[in-house]
């Protein structure tokens, strides 16, 4: 029974919480977080997840937990990361670290937490979920046949959308990384690119070649959307961020040298039921699609009953109704890939290895983020097999993260 232990206690902590309760051989033993951490563990002990207690700091949590999750905001993965390192340092014996999306806000810190991860000797596995999702290892594996017969998928496309993100720092480029392109662009980027990976091939397999992208502020930075995030402590009117991205990645087979293109497409401004993730894949003569609010399940809320509702997204993640007829999930986790994910890193991590996708494989999505972001600011193609492209982004801080969005973004 591996000791599990969260850093952090906001969403997506909750939402990892959730996700256990369907893996077996874990406890969720230990939570550190600023705040919500007795709630949080209070809910994992309801669950059925152990005698999950609270921890005032990192050193005392790795020294009693077996895997150290990193649950937190954007801006404190690196320091967390260094406190990590500072425990196993001084003793303590973990078998894995866990770091949600992004691995870094830049490519300067995700190098950083990828060189620490090694030098550290301890497996690694960066939680993207996406590639995790049953209903895409399905499709795959439905058509492995038909793609060793015909090739490929050549083209994916891929979307992540909703009507904007939960607590204000996600909303703040200088503390989440930008905008909606490194809030859930590395989703979509890294989920397309796995779509277009030859079967039996590593997630880090291809070669990307070019990376072109568009981005702006369509939505967020009008009236009455400004006004409103002005009352929760945001000011898109000094640093606005990117609601709308899209960039487009050329990859490149090192074994063929067929080459094959990912469309990325994310937005802050999905005014439907919820959450969307919507992807595609085209290979020669044949393809899969998956939608995430295509559901055999639904509910209907009148009006009068609709006052009873305190909290519209026990449905569906971002729901952005609490009545008439609603989209229904039973089971979200499950859907998204996040139990998916745990099983495949607390497997690994018995085995003495890194997950299917390790904090290397995190440090090349935070480049292909990167260059996105730099494709954008200089309005042209950025040439990914150019080592002076490849050392530029190395030191690269995109403007927007910079908080100087209303230099590159349309609308601002």
């Amino acid at each position: 029974m591996l000791k599990i232990g969260m850093i952090g206690a906001g969403f997506v902590a909750g939402f990892h919480e959730r996700s256990l309760c369907s893996v077996r051989g874990a406890e969720l033993a230990g939570v550190c977080a600023p705040k919500g951490a007795e709630a949080l563990a209070k809910r994992a002990q309801e669950d059925g997840l152990g005698d999950t207690r609270v921890f005032k700091n990192v050193a005392e949590l790795c020294d009693a937990v077996d895997v150290v999750c990193i649950f937190a905001p954007n801006f404190a993965h690196l320091e967390i990361m260094r406190n990590i390192a500072k425990a196993v340092e001084g003793g303590a014996e973990i078998k894995g670290i866990i770091c949600e999306k992004p691995l870094g806000r830049n490519l300067q810190e995700a190098d950083v937490m990828a060189r620490m991860g090694k030098a550290l000797g301890v497996p690694t596995a960066y939680f993207e979920n996406q590639l995790h999702m049953p209903s895409v290892i399905e499709a795959r594996r439905q058509l492995t046949a038909v793609e060793q017969n015909m090739g490929a998928v050549h083209l994916s496309r891929s979307a992540e959308e909703h009507g904007g993100p939960h607590e204000p720092w996600f909303w703040d480029p200088t503390t989440q990384g930008g905008g909606v392109c490194c809030d859930m662009g590395c989703h979509s980027i890294a989920v397309g690119m796995y779509m277009l990976t030859p079967g039996g091939k590593a997630p880090d397999y291809l070669t990307p070649v070019s990376a072109t992208a568009n981005m702006a502020l369509l939505k967020w930075g009008k009236e009455p959307w400004i006004s409103q995030l002005k009352e929760r402590g945001v000011d898109y009117k000094a640093t606005p961020a990117e609601d709308y991205s899209n960039v487009t990645i050329e990859f490149k087979d090192p074994e063929t040298g067929v080459c094959s293109i990912s469309q990325a497409t994310n937005s802050w401004m999905y005014d439907a039921p919820g959450l969307r993730l919507l992807m595609e894949a085209f290979g020669p003569g044949y393809s899969y699609t998956v939608n995430s609010l295509q559901s055999p399940a639904g509910l209907f809320i009148s009006d009068a009953a609709a006052t009873a509702v305190a909290d519209s997204e026990l449905a569906l993640e971002k729901s952005q109704a609490s009545r008439g007829a609603l989209l229904l999930h039973h089971n979200e986790p499950d859907l998204y890939g996040y139990i998916t994910e745990w099983r495949d890193a607390l497997s690994a991590f018995e085995q003495g290895r890194n997950g299917m996708l390790d904090f290397e494989y995190g440090r090349l999505i935070t480049l292909l983020v990167m260059a996105g972001y730099m494709a954008h600011e200089k309005k042209k193609t950025i040439d990914l097999t150019d080592p002076a492209v490849l050392q530029s982004l190395e030191s690269y801080v995109p403007l927007i993260q910079q908080g100087k969005g209303k230099e590159v973004l349309l609308g601002a």
